[in-house]
């Protein structure tokens, strides 16, 4: 954060107090005198306050409630608890540091406050003092927390504190929240006192970090030895990346989505196909003569609507499902058989999320009724595609627990908050919810492999991907958006849904065609009446009825 923003922040916050004139000139001149000592050099901003749209539906899922690491939540009381144990951590570090006091560690990160301001998008109101003694302690917490998931020789070490590994276990999720982080340079600086060597210190720091990631990863870590603590800011930046890489990253093909999804779509399908086809027109241009009959000629209508042949002709195949549309024409105006249309419509989709906030794809179970068939694959969400020769969606193996939610929420509200380009995953989660409706939908990718449910039951994974539905901002991922396009294409193309949308479109919403259709039976029911009305039918009709009988 620049200074132009910090005193923008600050004078908010002094407002906000009921003002204090004095403590704000003592902090306008601290930022003045933190930009000296920085020598005008910027620091990016990588530990972010979660945006207002995804706190505001889900905040148990962002706030911590037994640990606060870092500024942001360090003063709230419910944690006091926990300051106790972070203490003992601090001095137990301390005799590791080769003749070295606490107070040396401070005073280290003192000389780095500059870079660790740099570090918060959101202004820290603390002196120096305060916030050196403050992280110098969370940092040697952490630490000892990440070492009970140190891998040496491949294996995930749990001895240290094995009494406590319920406890640790629960507070996984406040570790992981993107509030809840702090610089890995001031793990790094805490080591170095602790180690002959920075190499030693480097080694140690990563095999922590990567045991954590590999415990808390809903998707199966690759490349693990790639993985290097120096290269990333905190915790939750080294598990997005090893879920995302960066070389995956296209961020010069990010375009921003403001009204809807900018992908194919099953309904843009179809609109295109109702919008080339020629029976329409055809429709249009008899219908003209048609809405002009006359007062007079539609009482009549009417009238041989309820006549003995029309009944008859009712009862004959293929007739009777023209007798409703054709009494619908004759007893309501164009304008009220609209209006009920658009308010049908209407009530059906009153339920429906907005089309911002899912994907428009069928559901796994309409999907493999359709022949669709799913497997794994042994890459990341980076690796999802659909064979079009095979008809198989490949999708990453998710695990999911009662920690998923949280780290997959957080991981969704720092790749907004820090991701420039494409929101690959986000855009992973929406095209987990488009796809997953009910528990029928879990089963079916549990059974393939896809989904470890170590939750109660399919019902409670369900809910959890239908609520995540809540994006900042929506970007054009391209090979997910291809994925979508290819499964919808091969979806619509199916018999039994092109079947299923000519009956909607061109019975159900074509009424101008119906229309035709009953006018001719119409004719046909006239002639037979000025038939009857000359020759005698009784005895045709006693025959057909002595026959149903």
């Amino acid at each position: 954060m620049n200074s132009s923003q910090q005193a923008a922040t600050m004078t908010s916050n002094w407002k906000n107090n009921g003002g204090d004139e004095h403590r704000w000139v003592i902090r306008i001149r601290r930022i003045f005198e933190e930009e000296l000592e920085d020598d005008e050099v910027e620091f990016p901003v990588c530990i972010f306050n979660v945006p207002k749209t995804l706190l505001s539906v889900k905040p148990d899922c962002f706030i911590p409630h037994q640990i606060a690491i870092g500024p942001y939540h360090h003063w709230r009381e419910e944690l006091y608890e926990m300051e106790s144990h972070k203490v003992a951590a601090a001095r137990r570090a301390q005799r590791q540091f080769q003749s070295l006091k606490f107070e040396n560690l401070v005073e280290e990160m003192k000389k780095l406050m500059p870079k660790i301001r740099g570090c918060y998008n959101k202004y820290l109101d603390l002196s120096g003092e305060t916030l050196a003694w403050m992280l110098a302690v969370d940092a040697c917490f952490l630490l000892e927390f990440l070492q009970i998931y140190a891998i040496k020789e491949g294996k995930v070490q749990t001895e240290v504190h094995a009494g406590k590994k319920f406890t640790n276990y629960v507070m996984l999720r406040d570790i992981v929240m993107l509030e809840n982080q702090i610089p890995l340079f001031l793990l790094r600086k805490v080591l170095e006192l602790q180690h002959s060597s920075l190499e030693a210190a480097d080694e140690t720091l990563n095999a922590s970090l990567i045991g954590l990631c590999k415990e808390v990863s809903p998707f199966k870590m690759m490349n693990l030895s790639s993985i290097q603590s120096t290269e990333h800011s905190h915790l939750l930046d080294i598990l997005y990346h090893m879920i995302v890489p960066k070389s995956e990253e296209q961020p010069d093909f990010a375009i921003e989505v403001c009204d809807g999804l900018a992908v194919l779509t099953v309904d843009d399908i179809v609109d295109e196909i109702k919008g080339s086809n020629q029976v329409k027109k055809i429709a249009n241009l008899i219908w003209k003569p048609l809405s002009k009959l006359t007062e007079g000629t539609v009482s009549t209508v009417k009238r041989v609507l309820i006549s003995t042949p029309a009944n008859f002709f009712s009862k004959l195949p293929g007739f009777s499902i023209l007798k409703q549309p054709l009494e619908l024409l004759f007893t309501k105006t164009k304008a009220e058989i609209i209006s009920e249309y658009e308010g049908s419509s209407s009530t059906n989709n009153i339920h429906k999320p907005p089309l911002i906030e899912e994907i428009t794809i069928p559901s796994v179970t309409e999907l493999y009724n359709s022949g669709v068939q799913f497997a794994t694959i042994k890459g990341g969400i980076t690796s999802i595609s659909f064979d079009t020769k095979s008809f198989t969606l490949y999708l990453p193996t998710v695990t999911i627990d009662v920690n998923s939610e949280v780290i997959l929420r957080n991981l969704v509200a720092y790749e907004a908050s820090n991701v420039s380009g494409p929101l690959n995953f986000t855009r992973y989660t929406e095209l987990m919810n488009g796809i997953i409706d009910t528990k029928e939908d879990v089963k079916l990718l549990r059974e393939k492999g896809i989904i470890l449910n170590h939750l109660k039951s399919d019902e409670e994974v369900a809910n959890l991907w239908n609520a995540m539905t809540r994006s900042v901002r929506l970007t054009k991922v391209p090979f997910l958006d291809k994925v979508i396009e290819d499964v919808n294409k091969y979806y619509i193309g199916t018999w039994k849904v092109k079947i299923a949308n000519h009956l909607k479109r061109y019975v159900f919403d074509s009424w101008q065609i119906l229309t035709l259709l009953a006018t001719i039976l119409l004719l046909l029911m006239t002639t037979l009446q000025a038939f009857c009305s000359v020759y005698s039918c009784g005895r045709v009709l006693h025959i057909d009825s002595t026959i149903n009988h």
